[in-house]
């Protein structure tokens, strides 16, 4: 019967997690499982979505007949040398192993077997929880919304003769969404760059969107070699993020450098948002704005009055290519720590959105090797 609620078996438990791990929803797994999705849920939520390690028994545990001989030898009246004879254990290793489970009048092998088995998911202590040091600086870079792999290649760079002051990223993560580990407060979560109370595989399947054509478009095909290669500063990739009621920000990204600014839109329309666009490159030195890589939205229609206007030139993206814009679209996946989907984004100032990009623009990338925007983009100027 679909939905039932008895135990999964440890062969349902491995099937389970082999299906999480190759990147199967919730609800194929549930399928195939013949589960409900809640219950599929509460499995992988028990360990934030990592798959816990499989308990393997000690060579020189004692096993469930052995443990039923021992049980059989205390009934039989017995001593401990002739019951460790027969099962072929030391007098102390018998001795031990009826103390700890009840005594000789209360020794019961199935729940010996239990007890033991239960003692076995003991979680190992992490680096983080064996280091408090350690644990506070994550901690903190963590709520300054850096991600796990930037705090790791961080401390790389700014410890490198200290062993104890370096961590995995994946300890990270590891000790973020199995809270056993102790070391990092689940509340942290909610700093990561995607919020989930469960960690997704990397092989989770994502679906991507294209918009539609735009007339005039002159084709990222015709752009400057030096552009593409990222050699030289002054090559920026741009976008729109929506919010609640139709409100927007236009997001801007120098290619090289990573550098970001956000710019305060009201209205969607192609001339509130060349003109907005205009006004906020005035910032920029003439030498850093030569061109603007673009998507298929109609906002940018009006390119050929914005490129007479800055003198900077507008391509734009094959249709349903959203990776030609590859540095615009990881921004936005970081802007929505601090933008989120189904924010009134007409609340924010323009001096919010500066301090939004300043905090961007000073954390470290791993593509930077760790540097920071403006470092980078500070110099390529020099």
């Amino acid at each position: 019967m679909a939905g039932s609620r008895h135990r999964y078996s440890a062969e349902e438990r491995r099937e389970l997690w082999r299906r999480w791990q190759a990147g199967e929803s919730l609800t194929d797994i549930a399928r195939v499982l013949d589960r409900r999705l809640g219950s599929i849920y509460e499995v992988l939520h028990a360990s934030g979505g990592v798959a816990p390690r499989e308990r393997r028994r000690s060579r020189l545990s004692l096993t469930l007949s052995e443990r039923e001989e021992i049980s059989r030898g205390l009934s039989s009246g017995q001593s401990m040398r002739s019951i460790a004879r027969r099962v072929g254990r030391s007098p102390s290793t018998i001795s031990r192993e009826i103390a700890r489970h009840g005594g000789r009048n209360s020794y019961r092998a199935a729940d010996a077997e239990k007890r033991a088995l239960k003692n076995t998911r003991r979680p190992q202590k992490c680096k983080l929880a064996e280091s408090p040091q350690l644990a506070h600086m994550v901690a903190e870079k963590l709520e300054q919304r850096w991600s796990p792999e930037q705090i790791a290649g961080w401390l790389k760079d700014e410890y490198p003769q200290r062993e104890d002051m370096r961590v995995s990223h994946e300890t990270i993560y590891l000790t973020l969404f199995v809270q056993t580990r102790g070391a990092l407060k689940r509340e942290l979560i909610a700093h990561l760059r995607r919020v989930r109370s469960i960690r997704r595989p990397k092989t989770q399947k994502r679906g991507s969107a294209g918009q539609g054509q735009i007339i005039g478009a002159v084709p990222i095909s015709e752009r400057p070699a030096e552009a593409d290669d990222r050699a030289v500063p002054g090559h920026w990739e741009g976008d729109m993020i929506e919010g609640l009621r139709s409100t927007y920000v236009a997001t801007l990204v120098e290619r090289h450098s990573r550098y970001v600014m956000l710019v305060k839109i009201p209205k969607k329309d192609t001339v509130t948002v060349t003109r907005a666009l205009e006004e906020k490159i005035q910032e920029l030195p003439s030498s850093l704005m030569k061109t603007l890589t673009w998507d298929r939205g109609t906002e940018m229609a009006d390119h050929a009055r914005f490129t007479v206007a800055t003198d900077v030139k507008v391509y734009f993206c094959d249709p349903q290519s959203p990776w030609q814009r590859g540095s615009n679209e990881n921004t936005n996946g970081l802007l929505r720590q601090y933008l989120p989907k189904g924010a009134d984004l007409s609340k924010f100032t323009q001096e919010q959105l500066d301090e939004i990009a300043d905090e961007l623009n000073t954390r470290p990338r791993k593509t930077l090797s760790f540097k920071t925007p403006a470092y980078t983009l500070e110099a390529a100027l020099r």
